[in-house]
């Protein structure tokens, strides 16, 4: 921290004012704004903390992307495909939003069930549960009840909206999905889960992630096929105006050759 800010902010001000060294209204501007700056910032007090400017000094490596061709066409191409990815942002919203509402219908509370011993109570497993085939049932001595945690420490379920929006989000990333698959199968059966997951699988992850990778790599075509393009353009004019250029000195021709 500074120790006289306003002071030491005053120097910065003169600092930067002695840079405008171009002409003598320059020399001017920065005489006038050097009091003005003192002013403004006198009135600021003693707590004026500079820190935040410090802060700006993070940016300075945003200074080679103007130095790298390369990096511009990158992030150009980004920035004009900000619209298209919101647009399959919002598709993709709905995609996990519609198969959330078809968990909650199908899964709903079934992945609190787990085996409980019968003479402690104690909890006797870590997995999903059935009361009815072709859930998975409990062996001897034990029995499925409620009121277990669930998952992942009761994170993923379908229990609320929420939650089976995380859990459809966890499938797409196909992160742990065959885990959740496989709690499916133990707390209602095999029978039809593969009916949910398996499409949730090819069109949110296979289809609908890759189309983020389509809309990156079709506008980074066309911006690098742009700057092609330029800079083709920016050769045959300079071309253009060294012939200009040529054709006006005597007795040299177009290719450059004199003439005696």
């Amino acid at each position: 921290m500074l120790r006289n800010p306003p002071n030491e902010a005053l120097l910065i001000s003169v600092k930067l004012s002695q840079i405008m060294q171009g002409s003598s209204l320059k020399k001017r501007e920065g005489t006038a704004v050097v009091p003005a700056r003192g002013r403004i910032l006198a009135t600021v007090g003693a707590d004026f903390d500079l820190r935040t400017l410090r802060a700006v000094r993070v940016l300075r490596p945003l200074k080679l992307v103007s130095g790298i061709p390369s990096l511009q066409v990158v992030l150009k191409s980004i920035m004009k495909a900000m619209v298209p990815l919101l647009q399959i942002g919002l598709l993709l919203f709905f995609a996990i939003l519609m198969f959330a509402i078809i968990g909650l219908d199908f899964y709903m509370g079934k992945f609190h069930r787990t085996c409980f011993r019968i003479d402690t109570g104690e909890q006797a497993e870590d997995f999903p549960c059935g009361t009815e085939l072709p859930a998975r049932t409990c062996p001897n001595g034990t029995q499925c009840r409620e009121f277990w945690i669930g998952p992942n420490f009761g994170i993923t379920n379908f229990d609320n909206i929420l939650f089976a929006i995380l859990t459809v989000f966890q499938c797409i990333t196909m992160e742990g999905w065959v885990d959740i698959l496989y709690n499916a199968n133990d707390a209602s059966g095999n029978t039809w889960n593969w009916l949910y997951f398996i499409p949730l699988i090819i069109i949110g992850s296979f289809f609908m992630l890759n189309l983020v990778l389509g809309v990156l790599s079709g506008e980074f075509a066309k911006e690098r096929e742009r700057v092609e393009k330029r800079q083709e353009f920016l050769k045959l004019r300079r071309q253009q105006q060294i012939e200009r250029e040529l054709t006006g000195l005597p007795g040299v021709d177009l290719q450059g050759r004199t003439h005696p």
